[in-house]
């Protein structure tokens, strides 16, 4: 990266990645600032008819200010995959274009799409081996054995579950799940509670807001829209 300024402490931060928190002088993100620098929520929910991913707007520098109130953090990368981008906004940007490119390889190779374990398993493989900080995504996709809903963690750790959640506001955002969650949602139901739990989240978390952005991932593809009222949604 280039462009550094200087923090409050010493440390560098650049204005390209707006949601990186300070980093250190030989350009490493400082360990003790991942948790509180990082802002934002992002949400997934698997069902039976597909799959749910919904985060919210605001982009923001070290979360003291808001740089931008209509950042999409959810892109397709897969013909039935979405993924959030969560951290750095220029490593989240370069994360997702380098796995969107290997699964595009993939399915020109082999002649068929890449299945989500092996997508997530790929994207696991790139958080622990790549340039990128603090990367922290939810990927979800649907493939012929179902609905599928991963976290990635920073070290390249893949855990599946039925839904999750990351980000600065993932502990108000799992309340309001672990409220409204049940299994059997359809995905009308999934896409409301999703919108809760990140509403929930934009009420407290400083760096989340603005609105949400919501993909329905099905067998057919992926759709995103993005409203900045909750009420649109609900």
């Amino acid at each position: 990266m280039s462009n550094w300024i200087p923090g409050p402490d010493g440390t560098s931060q650049s204005p390209l990645d707006p949601e990186l928190g300070p980093i250190a002088d030989d350009g490493a993100t400082k360990d003790n600032d991942l948790v509180t620098s990082t802002g934002t929520t992002t949400v997934g929910i698997a069902t039976d008819d597909g799959v749910v991913i919904g985060t919210d707007m605001r982009a923001s520098l070290g979360g003291r200010f808001v740089s931008n109130k209509d950042i999409q953090k959810v892109e397709p990368i897969h013909p039935t995959a979405a993924m959030t981008l969560v951290g750095s906004v220029g490593g989240a940007q370069s994360f997702i274009s380098s796995l969107r490119a290997e699964a595009s390889l993939y399915e020109t190779r082999r002649g068929e799409p890449m299945n989500i374990p092996a997508l997530a398993t790929l994207a696991g493989n790139f958080a622990r081996g790549g340039p990128f900080r603090a990367i922290n995504p939810i990927l979800g996709g649907v493939d012929e054995d179902g609905s599928h809903v991963y976290s990635i963690d920073p070290a390249g750790g893949v855990v599946a579950d039925d839904y999750t959640v990351t980000g600065s506001g993932m502990q108000i955002a799992y309340g309001t799940l672990e409220q409204y969650y049940e299994e059997g949602l359809s995905l009308d139901e999934a896409r409301s509670v999703v919108a809760r739990a990140v509403q929930s989240a934009t009420e407290r978390d400083t760096g989340s807001g603005n609105g949400i952005y919501l993909a329905d991932i099905t067998s057919e593809g992926v759709e995103i829209q993005g409203n900045k009222e909750f009420d649109d949604v609900l």
